[in-house]
């Protein structure tokens, strides 16, 4: 073999290798692209997701079972023969027509009727439903961003402090002992942040999923005006809870189970089957008609059992109806309660004293540098405004659960402040 032959045939192994080794090499994953989201597409993203689709597609299926509860009875063709041999056989063809009484086509109707309102009722208190868990798990995120960007501003405060502190300990004006609190605070505010990102991943995480986007790709659009809006008085949204879906609900659940109980009454009186044929006999040479009427007697079963249990589901959805509207109007007073007070704390702590606490901190840390204050006295100025700001972002987050709860249940009152809203 020549040496331009081994040349060759090495560049051929090199080529294969390298080529193997880049078709074994496993693919990476496209990174995901962001998702810019604003609230309103986030609630129709979740409000065209599966579980809305599926309870339409219920509701659809309940339109199909009325259609079908209209229709009567099929009738019944039967054929006799008596006798074997030839000349001594009698034929008999006869249609058999069952006839309701007792107005069972029309309580069956109405049944099926209440079942689909029933249905479309569900649709509507899923679509409440979502649409709140969507706008808790949207300001959910904002809080979490807020919470992050909050950990990372003290956590290049603590830093701050933390070279403040070396920079006096190394000019003998502080002990060690400062320098080691404040590494140690540098660190806590390091793990605080760290947690605040987990925190933010695991919102953005529940968001995608109601909206049926990956979370960790969302990019929440500025939404203007942030604050938390005004409600209307608490008797204007009561009137509104009084027809909250909850309550719809319960009352659909109501007249299903009256037409229920409507039925099992007439399903008391039997059933009339008409009969009309034709007989032939072979050794008579003719034809003859046929022409019959069956009727049970109702000696051993009139139905009184399922009448009666009928009656008592009635009973017990009327008392559902009753509890439905008392729970309507104590959860809408205490998401009422739980939102203005939510809402004035996050207020207070956002024009006063978030303010006055970063003020104090400033100073603190200035007046430090120049020998004016103890190194805990710092810590203690930076722990002040941490917590508040803390407290002014759970403030905030709880004011938007308690909203979303309050448009569950007066969603027609919160949709007409925001119309009437400048």
């Amino acid at each position: 073999m020549t040496t331009h032959t081994k040349r060759r045939f090495a560049a051929g192994i090199v080529a294969a290798w390298a080529f193997g080794c880049v078709a074994a090499a496993p693919l990476q994953p496209a990174p995901l692209q962001p998702t810019p989201m604003d609230l309103a597409g986030a609630i129709r993203l979740a409000l065209d997701g599966p579980r809305l689709r599926a309870a339409s597609l219920a509701a659809d299926a309940g339109a199909a079972a009325v259609e079908q509860a209209g229709h009567y009875p099929n009738p019944t063709l039967e054929y006799l023969r008596e006798g074997e041999g030839a000349g001594t056989r009698t034929t008999t063809v006869q249609l058999n027509q069952p006839i309701e009484l007792g107005g069972k086509r029309r309580a069956r109707v109405a049944l099926a009727a209440s079942t689909a309102a029933l249905a479309r009722g569900d649709a509507a208190a899923l679509r409440a439903e979502v649409r709140a868990e969507t706008i808790a798990a949207w300001h959910a995120v904002l809080a979490a961003q807020e919470r992050a960007q909050l950990a990372g501003t003290l956590a290049g405060l603590a830093g701050k402090s933390s070279a403040v502190a070396a920079r006096q300990v190394a000019a003998g004006k502080a002990s060690p002992i400062m320098e080691t609190r404040a590494r140690l605070a540098a660190v806590d505010a390091g793990t605080e942040l760290h947690a605040a990102q987990a925190e933010l991943a695991i919102a953005r995480t529940r968001l995608g999923a109601l909206i049926g986007r990956p979370g960790e790709a969302l990019v929440l659009a500025p939404q203007g005006d942030a604050t938390l809006p005004p409600l209307r008085p608490l008797a204007a949204l009561l009137a509104e809870a009084a027809e909250a879906l909850p309550v719809r609900r319960a009352r659909s659940q109501l007249a299903a189970q009256e037409a229920q109980t409507q039925v099992e009454r007439a399903a008391r009186l039997p059933d009339l089957t008409l009969t009309v044929g034709t007989q032939k006999v072979d050794d008579a040479g003719r034809r003859q008609a046929v022409l019959g009427v069956s009727l049970p007697l109702p000696l051993f079963n009139r139905n009184e059992g399922n009448l009666l249990a009928a009656l008592r589901r009635s009973e017990a959805a009327r008392e559902d109806v009753a509890a439905a509207e008392t729970a309507a109007g104590a959860d809408l007073r205490t998401a009422y309660t739980r939102y203005e007070q939510a809402r004035g704390e996050a207020a207070l702590l956002r024009t006063d004293v978030i303010p006055s606490a970063q003020s104090a901190y400033e100073l603190t840390l200035t007046g430090f540098e120049h020998g004016k204050f103890a190194f805990l006295e710092v810590l203690d100025a930076q722990r002040t405004w941490a917590q508040v700001q803390a407290r002014q972002w759970q403030a905030t987050q709880e004011a938007w659960r308690a909203y979303a709860d309050i448009a569950r249940l007066a969603g027609a009152a919160i949709e007409q402040d925001k119309r009437e809203r400048p």
